[in-house]
Protein backbone atom coordinates (compact mmCIF):
# COMPACT_ATOMS: atom_id res chain seq x y z
CA UNK A 1 0.00 0.00 0.00
CA UNK A 2 1.20 3.44 -0.98
CA UNK A 3 1.50 6.49 1.08
CA UNK A 4 -1.00 8.37 -1.22
CA UNK A 5 -3.32 5.31 -0.41
CA UNK A 6 -3.49 6.65 3.34
CA UNK A 7 -3.77 10.35 2.09
CA UNK A 8 -7.55 10.58 1.36
CA UNK A 9 -10.72 12.72 1.90
CA UNK A 10 -12.09 10.30 4.76
CA UNK A 11 -8.96 10.01 6.46
CA UNK A 12 -8.73 13.85 5.98
CA UNK A 13 -11.62 14.40 8.04
CA UNK A 14 -10.95 11.49 10.89
CA UNK A 15 -7.99 13.40 11.47
CA UNK A 16 -9.12 16.35 11.80
CA UNK A 17 -10.83 15.80 14.30
CA UNK A 18 -7.59 14.88 16.43
CA UNK A 19 -5.87 18.11 15.05
CA UNK A 20 -8.41 20.73 16.05
CA UNK A 21 -9.32 19.14 19.30
CA UNK A 22 -7.07 21.68 21.05
CA UNK A 23 -8.42 24.45 19.77
CA UNK A 24 -12.34 23.09 21.76
CA UNK A 25 -10.14 23.35 24.87
CA UNK A 26 -8.87 26.72 24.11
CA UNK A 27 -12.59 28.05 23.68
CA UNK A 28 -14.19 25.99 26.52
CA UNK A 29 -11.28 26.95 29.12
CA UNK A 30 -11.30 30.65 27.96
CA UNK A 31 -15.34 30.29 28.57
CA UNK A 32 -16.20 31.25 24.71
CA UNK A 33 -19.06 29.47 24.65
CA UNK A 34 -20.47 30.71 21.10
CA UNK A 35 -16.96 29.84 19.04
CA UNK A 36 -16.94 26.60 21.42
CA UNK A 37 -20.25 25.62 19.86
CA UNK A 38 -19.39 27.01 16.47
CA UNK A 39 -16.24 25.01 16.53
CA UNK A 40 -17.49 21.78 18.54
CA UNK A 41 -20.56 21.74 15.74
CA UNK A 42 -18.08 21.65 13.01
CA UNK A 43 -15.04 19.56 14.46
CA UNK A 44 -18.00 16.84 15.22
CA UNK A 45 -20.20 16.80 12.25
CA UNK A 46 -16.59 14.96 10.61
CA UNK A 47 -17.23 11.76 12.83
CA UNK A 48 -20.79 11.53 9.89
CA UNK A 49 -19.03 13.23 6.88
CA UNK A 50 -15.54 10.73 7.14
CA UNK A 51 -17.69 7.74 7.28
CA UNK A 52 -20.29 9.21 4.21
CA UNK A 53 -17.34 10.44 2.25
CA UNK A 54 -15.21 6.65 2.18
CA UNK A 55 -18.64 5.16 1.24
CA UNK A 56 -19.64 7.73 -1.53
CA UNK A 57 -15.79 8.02 -2.89
CA UNK A 58 -15.16 4.70 -2.48
CA UNK A 59 -12.41 4.61 -0.03
CA UNK A 60 -13.08 2.19 2.65
CA UNK A 61 -9.99 0.69 4.20
CA UNK A 62 -8.66 -1.15 7.44
CA UNK A 63 -7.10 2.13 8.12
CA UNK A 64 -9.85 4.21 7.89
CA UNK A 65 -11.68 2.23 10.46
CA UNK A 66 -9.14 2.57 12.80
CA UNK A 67 -8.14 5.71 12.35
CA UNK A 68 -11.64 7.04 12.59
CA UNK A 69 -12.04 4.85 15.77
CA UNK A 70 -8.93 6.63 16.90
CA UNK A 71 -10.17 10.06 16.39
CA UNK A 72 -13.48 9.00 18.32
CA UNK A 73 -12.13 8.43 21.37
CA UNK A 74 -10.71 11.25 22.40
CA UNK A 75 -13.05 13.46 20.75
CA UNK A 76 -15.89 11.67 23.02
CA UNK A 77 -14.30 11.60 26.23
CA UNK A 78 -13.15 15.39 25.62
CA UNK A 79 -16.85 15.87 25.32
CA UNK A 80 -17.33 14.50 28.81
CA UNK A 81 -14.89 17.08 30.38
CA UNK A 82 -16.47 20.14 27.78
CA UNK A 83 -19.74 19.48 28.92
CA UNK A 84 -18.57 18.92 32.52
CA UNK A 85 -16.41 22.52 32.50
CA UNK A 86 -19.33 24.55 30.26
CA UNK A 87 -22.39 23.15 31.87
CA UNK A 88 -21.82 21.17 34.89
CA UNK A 89 -25.29 21.71 36.43
CA UNK A 90 -26.51 19.05 33.99
CA UNK A 91 -23.95 16.30 34.43
CA UNK A 92 -24.15 16.83 38.52
CA UNK A 93 -27.25 15.00 38.57
CA UNK A 94 -25.77 12.33 36.89
CA UNK A 95 -22.44 11.53 38.36
CA UNK A 96 -23.14 7.85 39.27
CA UNK A 97 -24.11 7.37 35.55
CA UNK A 98 -21.61 8.92 34.60
CA UNK A 99 -18.68 6.78 36.78
CA UNK A 100 -20.34 3.54 35.58
CA UNK A 101 -20.16 4.46 31.89
CA UNK A 102 -17.10 5.18 32.40
CA UNK A 103 -16.08 1.99 34.30
CA UNK A 104 -17.81 -0.03 31.53
CA UNK A 105 -15.85 1.85 28.78
CA UNK A 106 -12.99 0.60 30.42
CA UNK A 107 -14.00 -2.85 31.11
CA UNK A 108 -14.83 -3.15 27.40
CA UNK A 109 -11.67 -2.75 26.54
CA UNK A 110 -9.94 -4.88 28.92
CA UNK A 111 -12.65 -7.89 27.77
CA UNK A 112 -11.74 -6.74 23.93
CA UNK A 113 -8.24 -7.25 24.66
CA UNK A 114 -8.16 -10.53 26.33
CA UNK A 115 -10.16 -12.14 23.84
CA UNK A 116 -9.75 -10.69 21.00
CA UNK A 117 -5.82 -9.61 21.34
CA UNK A 118 -6.60 -5.72 21.29
CA UNK A 119 -8.98 -2.93 22.20
CA UNK A 120 -11.55 -2.59 20.26
CA UNK A 121 -14.43 0.34 19.80
CA UNK A 122 -17.50 -0.92 18.15
CA UNK A 123 -19.88 1.19 15.80
CA UNK A 124 -22.91 -0.63 16.59
CA UNK A 125 -26.33 0.98 15.69
CA UNK A 126 -26.60 1.84 19.56
CA UNK A 127 -22.98 3.33 19.91
CA UNK A 128 -23.74 5.04 16.75
CA UNK A 129 -27.05 6.62 18.42
CA UNK A 130 -25.33 7.93 21.49
CA UNK A 131 -22.29 9.55 19.86
CA UNK A 132 -25.23 11.42 17.82
CA UNK A 133 -27.11 12.12 21.17
CA UNK A 134 -23.58 13.12 22.45
CA UNK A 135 -22.82 15.76 20.11
CA UNK A 136 -26.26 17.85 19.79
CA UNK A 137 -26.50 17.05 24.09
CA UNK A 138 -22.98 19.21 23.96
CA UNK A 139 -24.73 21.72 21.01
CA UNK A 140 -28.07 21.61 22.81
CA UNK A 141 -26.68 22.32 26.11
CA UNK A 142 -25.96 25.72 25.41
CA UNK A 143 -29.38 26.72 25.10
CA UNK A 144 -31.46 24.29 26.89
CA UNK A 145 -31.31 22.48 30.45
CA UNK A 146 -30.45 18.94 29.27
CA UNK A 147 -30.30 16.54 32.75
CA UNK A 148 -32.58 14.39 31.16
CA UNK A 149 -30.90 14.05 28.10
CA UNK A 150 -27.59 13.34 29.80
CA UNK A 151 -28.62 10.83 31.87
CA UNK A 152 -30.39 9.27 29.02
CA UNK A 153 -26.72 9.05 26.87
CA UNK A 154 -25.11 7.34 29.65
CA UNK A 155 -27.89 5.06 30.42
CA UNK A 156 -27.62 4.50 26.58
CA UNK A 157 -23.76 4.24 26.26
CA UNK A 158 -23.58 1.71 29.28
CA UNK A 159 -25.96 -0.86 27.35
CA UNK A 160 -24.00 -0.16 24.15
CA UNK A 161 -20.52 -0.92 26.25
CA UNK A 162 -22.70 -4.18 28.01
CA UNK A 163 -23.26 -5.17 24.14
CA UNK A 164 -19.96 -4.60 22.98
CA UNK A 165 -18.53 -6.66 25.98
CA UNK A 166 -21.01 -9.23 25.35
CA UNK A 167 -20.31 -9.27 21.39
CA UNK A 168 -16.49 -10.05 22.22
CA UNK A 169 -17.28 -12.56 24.88
CA UNK A 170 -19.50 -14.73 22.69
CA UNK A 171 -18.03 -14.31 19.30
CA UNK A 172 -14.43 -12.61 19.84
CA UNK A 173 -12.83 -10.46 17.00
CA UNK A 174 -15.41 -9.38 14.63
CA UNK A 175 -16.30 -6.55 12.47
CA UNK A 176 -16.39 -3.63 14.40
CA UNK A 177 -18.65 -2.27 12.16
CA UNK A 178 -21.45 -5.01 13.47
CA UNK A 179 -24.30 -3.60 13.88
CA UNK A 180 -25.50 -5.12 16.78
CA UNK A 181 -25.43 -8.59 18.85
CA UNK A 182 -28.22 -10.03 16.84
CA UNK A 183 -26.06 -8.48 13.29
CA UNK A 184 -22.82 -10.00 14.23
CA UNK A 185 -20.12 -9.89 11.10
CA UNK A 186 -16.95 -12.20 10.82
CA UNK A 187 -14.02 -9.85 10.47
CA UNK A 188 -12.81 -9.05 7.16
CA UNK A 189 -10.13 -8.23 5.63
CA UNK A 190 -9.88 -4.58 4.05
CA UNK A 191 -6.76 -2.85 2.50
Amino acid sequence: MTISSYITIPNALSASRIVFLPLLYVFALSRMEIPFVIAYALIGATDCLDGIAARRLNQRSAFGKTLDSIADLPFYISSAFFMAWLHMQYLKPNMLLLYIMFGSLGLSFVVSAIRCGKPILMHTFLLKLVAVLVYLGIILSSFVDTTILVAMILAMYILGFIEEILICLVHGDVDPDSPSIFRVRPKTKRT
